[in-house]
């Protein structure tokens, strides 16, 4: 896989937080709340990883 290939992947992973965080908006949620929450967490924690992996240069 190209670096390019993965940082695509990487651009649609990263607009699924924008809904896993519309997703806490929800009133009727319920115990899913803590799923969701969970999965923001680690969203975050991979993508945090990819940065420090394959720091953002101004040659994409």
């Amino acid at each position: 896989m190209d670096l390019q290939t993965i940082k695509e992947r990487i651009a649609a992973v990263q607009s699924k937080r924008d809904y896993l965080l519309s997703l806490l908006e929800q009133p009727n949620l319920g115990t899913l709340r803590v799923d969701v929450n969970q999965a923001l967490e680690e969203l975050d924690d991979l993508l945090d990883e990819y940065k420090r992996t394959i720091p953002e240069t101004g040659n994409n």
